[in-house]
């Protein structure tokens, strides 16, 4: 009797197994394979684990404009007062009117270029501007005149809404003299280049005589991300220097420059017939300014007359933008 339970067990076991290994071809169980899409048509495959990601696209996502309603008020977006942008923007677009800054009360004042994008980023119906150099994938930079913000515009002079980049500063430290040195060499205006900006003229290859000392820098946020990969570059080629970079836009730094409270000061404009009697000045690069809006918006090209009635308040709708 138990010889015949062991044998009823043993085919049992066997059958069960069997089952389990069914399909012979080594194929996956088929709700494996549904829990599983295959990739889409046209699409690359995922990369194996570990493996670099291809890198992301510069170009900005595509936008939801079918549901952008033009007959929504306009969202305005400008810099603080003392900012470098604001002064340059003001001046081109003729929002300063024989010395009157006539910037609508209505606009939203960003305290700095991340704030600019950030708020435009976040309201379908915004408009803003900001450095060419700080552009991202965030907004859409909108051709003026129908001409686009491009490196090879601002070059040929076709895109008009420019201005320098300048540092100020009394007398230069060995270590700010060296620095100084570095930023209008070929290595650094090959950064300047590389980070989208139009190059000055160089004065040839950097040698380092490697001075020792603090460098404290201020002044436009617009700068300063140009500026801090100047630092990081400067600093690899002279270990001995300590460089500090502060944002407090263009004004607070041509005044920290004037009372020397520090040996460079950034601004993102011209300097005043005042500053530039009180400083030594000279442009980085010159850079130039993109109007942008939200994703969202439709347009992809305005004209200089919209930009400025947008900005002093005679124009308040998307549907009354030309």
């Amino acid at each position: 009797m138990k010889k015949t339970i062991a044998v009823i067990v043993s085919l049992m076991l066997t059958l069960v197994l069997a089952a389990a290994c069914g399909g012979g071809s080594g194929d996956p169980p088929a709700d494996s394979q549904a829990g599983s899409p295959a990739p889409a048509a046209g699409s690359s495959p995922a990369p194996a684990a570990g493996g670099s990601q291809p890198p992301a696209s510069s170009e900005p996502a595509a936008g939801n404009t079918s549901s952008f309603d033009s007959s929504r008020d306009i969202a305005v977006v400008s810099r603080e007062d003392g900012s470098g942008t604001r002064g340059s923007f003001i001046e081109i677009f003729g929002v300063l009117h024989d010395g009157v800054d006539r910037t609508t009360p209505e606009a939203q004042f960003a305290d700095g270029t991340n704030v600019v994008l950030t708020s435009v980023a976040g309201n379908t119906y915004a408009i803003g501007y900001v450095s060419m150099g700080a552009l991202n994938p965030t907004v859409k930079a909108l051709a003026v005149d129908g001409v686009d913000p491009t490196v090879a515009n601002v070059n040929n002079g076709t895109y008009p809404v420019m201005r320098p980049f300048n540092i100020a500063y009394q007398e230069l430290s060995d270590v700010a003299q060296d620095f100084y040195n570095f930023l209008f060499s070929e290595e650094g205006q090959a950064i300047v280049d590389d980070r989208g900006y139009i190059e000055v003229s160089s004065t040839g290859p950097f040698v380092s005589t490697r001075p020792s000392g603090t460098v404290a820098i201020s002044g436009s946020t617009s700068v300063a991300p140009v500026m801090e990969r100047l630092i990081f570059a400067y600093e690899e080629l002279n270990p001995n220097a300590v460089m500090e970079l502060m944002s407090t836009g263009s004004s607070a730094g041509i005044r920290d420059a004037t009372e020397g409270v520090v040996d460079i000061g950034m601004a993102s404009r011209e300097l005043s017939d005042t500053e530039k009697a009180a400083l030594n000045h000279r442009p980085i690069c010159i850079d130039g300014i993109a109007i942008i809006t939200n994703l969202d918006n439709p347009a992809d090209s305005i004209s200089s007359e919209a930009v400025t009635a947008i900005y002093i308040g005679d124009v308040t709708s998307w549907s009354d933008v030309s």
